[in-house]
């Protein structure tokens, strides 16, 4: 499945009755398995969820915990990084290597890593634990 096609299809799901601004992502895992999240807005306005996290939790909630590729989509003027958040729930998910595509509507694009969006990300062996 194309990660591109998946995160603009999912965008049109965002649930954004206040900021009405839509985003879309998809995540692709070594198996080759695409899942996608949009963001879902909430009256308590801090309780909401973005769609990188509703992503992650589709792909973990399908047995599945690696990512290996991202795709994220909005209606902006350039390509919108994820919130800090949502870039270390990607690290926990993704080695730094991971290239994320952040995109426009308009067909603009930016490929980056999960480790330039995120250098120095806290990791689970800085717990001590493997």
């Amino acid at each position: 499945m194309d990660l591109e096609q998946a995160a603009r299809a999912v965008r049109e799901n965002a649930y954004v009755p206040y900021s009405r601004f839509k985003v879309g992502a998809a995540v692709r895992t070594p198996a080759g398995s695409v899942h996608v999240g949009c963001n879902v807005e909430n009256a308590a306005y801090p309780e909401g969820t973005c769609a990188e996290a509703g992503a992650i939790a589709a792909m973990v909630a399908a047995g599945q915990a690696e990512i290996s590729e991202v795709y994220v989509v909005a209606d902006s003027p350039r390509p919108v990084p994820p919130c800090g958040g949502c870039r270390q729930k990607l690290a926990e998910f993704a080695g730094p290597q991971v290239v994320v595509t952040l995109a426009t509507l308009s067909g603009d694009t930016l490929r980056t890593t999960v480790g330039e969006l995120l250098p120095g990300a806290f990791r689970n062996d800085d717990m001590g634990r493997v």
